[in-house]
């Protein structure tokens, strides 16, 4: 049923409960095996099976478990741009249970903002030939969703113009190089060029769904001036989707932070649908696109699963599908998503009630 009820999602169509998916659950091995385990359905010892995490048979049996209708995958092509050229690592901070994930940033690879002025990625990094790039994404595809029969499995990219330019340049780098709002639009029209390959690519695989991920804000908001995204890089994302929307694919915009006064300006450009995080007004959003467009997330907030009671938790679920009652379009995520700080206890509640009230209407 997972996947009728997302292919019914992803067409804006009446479904019997609403859409499903979590982000980074993956990082709850004991949970996931525990739950994987109960799920065991095939009449043989659980000692057959294999569980060394994670494995994609406890995966699937997982998603099945806790009804995942939809499953995020993105994937930027066979080049890895760290050792092609130059990239800026930021670091990382702890986010694995045991912070072994955790890294010191490094130095900046670019000197002065006119290096980045004339920076091109195509010849920094090199451009995948087309037909192999196609050929490339369509196993991944293929790969994944033989892995998971029951959910929908996406394509996407997710170093987009801004996201690109955050890798390559890093955030001090790349501010600097934004004060000059002309040369830096270039910048971002060879990313968008970039970028344009793996779209095209990507429109001739058999994906149906396709996610754009690019972090254009912060938190509280923009970080340039509105009008230059209007004027600079929404009319790249235009470009960017003409090839997929020409193919019948649909098109998913993601981003982190608080994108709510752009939402329009991005579906003016095509976007089906939209992946978006508690810092925006989802009230606002659920009255604005509900029911015409696709809106991936909910008004629970990791942070609340985190460090806040199960009376907060409960009370954001309950919040939010009061909101979206009967709305066609709809899968509900914790945003932006489960860290693995989030308690198994937690996660059990929060899984248990969400289905109890699906269940029960």
């Amino acid at each position: 049923m997972s996947k009728e009820i997302g292919l019914r999602v992803i067409h804006c169509k009446p479904t019997p409960r609403c859409g499903h998916t979590e982000y980074s659950m993956e990082y709850h091995t004991s949970l996931i095996n525990k739950i994987a385990n109960k799920a065991n359905k095939t009449g043989f010892s659980a000692d057959n099976l294999d569980y060394t995490p994670l494995s994609h048979e406890i995966l699937r049996r997982f998603y099945e478990a806790w009804e995942y209708d939809f499953l995020w995958c993105t994937h930027d092509g066979p080049i890895d741009w760290t050792k092609a050229g130059r990239c800026t690592d930021m670091g990382h901070a702890a986010y694995a249970a045991d912070g072994k994930d955790k890294r010191p940033p490094q130095q900046c690879p670019f000197k002065d903002v006119n290096e980045v002025w004339n920076f091109d990625p195509a010849k920094e990094y090199g451009m995948p030939d087309f037909e192999e790039l196609v050929k490339f994404y369509e196993k991944i595809f293929q790969t994944n969703q033989f892995r998971y029969p029951d959910q929908i499995v996406t394509g996407g990219y997710y170093k987009t113009v801004i996201s690109g330019a955050i890798q390559s340049f890093g955030w001090e780098m790349l501010l600097m190089s934004a004060s000059d709002e002309l040369k830096f639009a270039k910048v971002l029209e060879r990313f968008g060029e970039y970028t344009l390959h793996h779209t095209r690519a990507w429109s001739k695989t058999s994906i149906e769904v396709f996610i754009q991920h690019d972090d254009i804000v912060w938190t509280f908001g923009p970080f340039m001036r509105p009008d230059f995204y209007r004027q600079v890089l929404f009319p790249i994302y235009r470009e960017l989707w003409k090839p997929l929307k020409a193919c019948g694919k649909k098109i998913l915009f993601c981003s982190d932070g608080k994108i709510d006064m752009f939402l329009e300006d991005i579906a003016d450009c095509g976007a089906d649908g939209f992946i978006f995080e508690p810092c925006n007004d989802f009230e606002k959003i659920v009255n604005s696109f509900g029911g015409h467009y696709v809106l991936i997330g909910s008004k629970v907030d990791c942070r609340t699963m985190a460090f806040g009671t199960w009376e907060q938790v409960k009370n954001e679920i309950d919040t939010t599908l009061e909101l979206t009652r009967n709305l066609p379009g709809f899968v509900f995520a914790v945003g932006n998503h489960i860290p693995p700080n989030v308690s198994d206890d937690m996660c059990e509640r929060f899984i248990n009630y969400l289905r109890q009230m699906w269940h029960s209407k």
